[in-house]
């Protein structure tokens, strides 16, 4: 009878070790591949740190001495924060108004919604700002042709301009175009969520359209407000081909272009001064992130009601038809215009604003894309990166984030948080510390085809795991039990049950990884050289010194394959999902 007690207890501990369940092979193979995973994505960051305090086994100060003591310092830093900043204020206020009107106003489209996101993908940033440059540099461009000649039928006579690209204005305008989509995104999902109870509500009180989007939607959508500047500031300090290729010509002086000289225009690299640079870079986005904090922390007024509810959509009355012209006027001006410059120089053979239309033709390409050997390798070698880099890298955070949703522990969050916590550091400070661990010895991969695939999965795949993480979510870990239940080995489960029903969302990954990978000019001026070319590099050395039509033909190649590959995936995607839903 004295025994009686203990039996609960024995039968408790045997259903807590009946409940475990053991760790199957896929199970250690997805734990080998986070610690893979963590050690690529993290240790560049670490290696810059250490670098900068530590150094020929000692401790040191240098990299900070050297940076400050640079003579331009002042003008660098203010030049840095005065566009990112500037650019990313813009982009709130631009993203905030194009998410309102396409989710909540019945001027909204619904095709647009679907693919907004994807317009910055279809349009690399490095062959945006060729566009640009071709369309409104002060006295070629052909838009500012085009301008002077109708102001010139008015009687206004230009000798160049109006507008000039290579300026304040033109920089931060295209910043700008380049991070409305980061705000877009986080703030109209937000949209979808809230409750609509509180826009009822003022409307009910006699507060027109306007004045509730001010007072009750603006307010609670202030978190993801709060984010989307966080992640346009975010990309705003890792943006080297805009700088370069807009700002540089206008003597604006950015710190990622200037990283970029200190380590591969400067003999030997300057190494200290371009660590230094890149705490920089960390401490700016840092204090972003203290600014999101501090909006989340003061937002508690605005929570979202936990009821279910439908959102209201808002009838703009007689400025419906407005407000969708001005939707399309931004997706006009921001995607198809630079496009159309890229394409007419192309076509012309040469860079002019007296278009001979009927000598248009495809010279251009043929000799940019099939007599020139090093434009061809360097094709092949980024398609290859974007397919191979695309295919392992969204695997491999498949996997990964699988295993992270049926196993919850905090070990295992906390190694996804890690895995995940370079997708908000700058992209030039994790190219450097790429280049600083496997450049040199004992790695000595400097030059080689693996660097450039490595740098690119520590770069993008913490931001493709995201991707996998919304799909994982999607699978219910009964579908694996009854799985296993019904004799399955776990990799078959794997492969036959969980991997399909990812697909959908695993494939939006796969897009971006591959886009990103093949137009990336960030990690490629650290990674490429002479003997692993890749097309972002490519376009860069021919806009240093070579023919505008090559440079718009190897742009238009450029936007002509990611367009081709996102139309694609779209397709697969929904074709996917429709099959999912029969």
């Amino acid at each position: 009878m004295t025994a009686a007690p203990g039996l609960p207890r024995r039968a408790g501990a045997r259903r807590r070790r009946a409940g475990r369940r053991p760790r199957s092979g896929f199970d250690l193979f997805a734990m080998a591949l986070a610690g893979v995973l963590l050690v690529l994505v993290c240790f560049p960051l670490l290696r810059v740190l250490v670098r900068m305090f530590y150094q020929d086994g000692r401790l040191t100060f240098e990299a900070i001495s050297e940076t400050l003591a640079v003579d331009d310092l002042g003008k660098l830093v203010f030049d840095t924060l005065a566009v990112v900043l500037s650019s990313s204020l813009l982009a709130v206020l631009v993203g905030f108004l194009l998410a309102w009107a396409n989710t909540r106003t019945n001027a909204r489209l619904g095709f647009l919604n679907g693919i907004f996101p994807y317009l910055p993908f279809l349009l690399p940033p490095i062959a945006g700002a060729v566009g640009w440059t071709m369309l409104l540099s002060e006295k070629a461009g052909l838009l500012n042709a085009w301008a002077r000649d109708a102001l010139g039928a008015v009687g206004v006579q230009l000798e160049s301009g109006p507008f000039d690209i290579n300026s304040w204005y033109g920089l931060i305008f295209v910043y700008t175009v380049y991070a409305v989509p980061y705000v877009y995104m986080t703030v109209s999902a937000a949209m979808q969520g809230l409750d609509g109870s509180l826009e009822q509500a003022s409307r009910v009180s006699g507060a027109g359209a306007f004045t509730t989007l001010r007072r009750v939607t603006l307010p609670a959508l202030a978190p993801a407000l709060g984010a989307g500047f966080l992640l346009s500031t975010w990309f705003g300090f890792g943006m080297f081909s805009i700088a370069q290729i807009i700002g540089t010509p206008a003597d604006i002086d950015m710190i990622p272009v200037r990283i970029v000289r200190l380590l591969t225009f400067s003999y030997p690299p300057n190494e200290d001064v371009a660590i230094g640079l890149s705490a920089i870079v960390v401490l700016f986005v840092g204090g972003a992130y203290y600014m999101q904090y501090r909006i989340l922390k003061n937002s508690r007024f605005a929570g979202i009601s936990g009821k279910a509810g439908r959102h209201t959509v808002t009838d703009l009355g007689r400025w419906r038809h407005v407000v969708r012209s001005a939707v399309l006027l931004y997706v006009l001006v921001t995607t198809v215009l630079p496009m159309l410059g890229l394409f007419l120089v192309s076509l012309n053979g040469y860079w002019t604003p007296n278009i001979q239309w009927s000598s248009l033709n495809f010279d251009a390409f043929r000799v940019a894309l099939f007599e020139d050997p090093q434009t061809r390798d360097a094709f092949v070698n980024s398609l290859t990166l974007g397919l191979v880099g695309g295919v392992l890298g969204i695997l491999a955070a498949a996997i990964v984030s699988l295993y992270v949703a049926q196993r919850r522990t905090r070990i295992v969050q906390g190694v996804d948080a890690a895995i995940k916590l370079p997708a908000s550091i700058s992209h030039m400070v994790i190219a450097v510390g790429i280049l600083l661990l496997l450049g040199s010895e004992p790695f000595d991969l400097g030059g080689t085809w693996l660097i450039l695939l490595l740098g690119y999965l520590a770069l993008y795949l913490p931001q493709a795991s995201i991707a996998s993480d919304a799909a994982a979510a999607t699978v219910g870990k009964e579908l694996g039990e009854a799985s296993q239940v019904s004799g399955g080995r776990r990799w078959k489960t794997f492969r036959r049950v969980e991997l399909p029903l990812m697909l959908p969302g695993l494939v939006g990954g796969f897009a971006l990884l591959f886009v990103r990978i093949v137009g990336d000019l960030t990690a490629s001026a650290l990674l490429s050289g002479t003997g692993n070319v890749v097309v972002g590099f490519r376009i860069l050395e021919v806009f240093n010194g070579g023919s505008y039509a090559t440079l718009a033909a190897l742009s238009s190649a450029l936007v002509l394959v990611t367009g081709v590959i996102l139309v694609l995936v779209l397709w697969l995607s929904r074709r996917v999902g429709v099959a999912k839903t029969r």
